[in-house]
């Protein structure tokens, strides 16, 4: 049974439909509704198990229920994929403080809360795996990113710590992807910066390679942990 955040589009929604696809049984939130209840419907059409509800990751409370909604739903919660992500990027010059204090709640703190939902039913199962999407940004630190990549450094730091501190009881993996085809570009507001990180996703995997690679780690034996999958498109420097 998986749970999975940001998963009415791009990665968390192929992620869903190809563990479904595989007999997963999926928990779906994101913060669009109406986009979550056809994905439910069509993987349940499929001959798939499925079930959603509406978060919003910045609200820890939101999160929390949709652990809880996961064991009401299905007995039990196996793996947690913390997938929703944010990415306004621009120059620090701009001094975009709602965006900055955005991509720190969705993607720091937006993390954190689905450890701290997870964390509890892992240890009364005692099994659980916990997954969290990163990006190579938190690798290669390159202009207009810099608060988008210490966001996602802070995923890989707090990750590898979790990782450790749960070593020989429970899972963690973190992934990091680099171009993929996700309409990562569309909430960036310089129109300059959004063309020209736009057409750097024509080298962009699909996202369903994201979602092979979540496959993967779930699928390994209980006794083996991949703490890290770096994915990117061969043509990403």
């Amino acid at each position: 049974m998986v749970a999975i955040t940001g998963a009415s589009g791009g990665m968390g929604e192929a992620s869903a439909r190809y563990l479904a696809e595989r007999g997963a049984k999926v928990v779906l939130g994101a913060r669009n509704e109406d986009r979550l209840r056809r994905l439910v419907e069509e993987i349940n059409a499929s001959g798939g198990a499925a079930t959603h509800r509406r978060v919003d990751v910045r609200r820890r409370e939101d999160v929390d229920a949709l652990a809880r909604h996961a064991v009401a739903t299905f007995g039990r919660l196996d793996v947690f994929v913390a997938n929703a992500g944010a990415m306004p990027i621009g120059p620090v010059d701009d001094l975009a403080l709602d965006d900055w204090e955005m991509m720190v709640d969705v993607n720091v703190k937006g993390v954190l809360w689905s450890i701290a939902a997870a964390l509890p039913i892992f240890r009364q199962q005692g099994t659980g795996h916990f997954i969290a999407v990163a990006s190579t940004a938190a690798r290669k630190i390159v202009p207009n990113m810099a608060v988008y990549a210490g966001t996602k450094a802070a995923v890989v730091a707090i990750c590898d710590g979790v990782r450790q501190e749960l070593a020989g009881d429970l899972r963690v993996t973190t992934l990091t992807p680099g171009f993929t085809a996700t309409g990562f570009a569309d909430h960036i507001r310089d129109d300059a910066l959004r063309e020209r990180i736009a057409a750097g996703g024509s080298i962009a995997m699909p996202p369903e390679a994201i979602a092979e690679a979540i496959a993967y780690a779930i699928a390994q034996p209980a006794g083996v942990n991949v703490g890290e999958i770096v994915i990117r498109p061969t043509a990403q420097a």
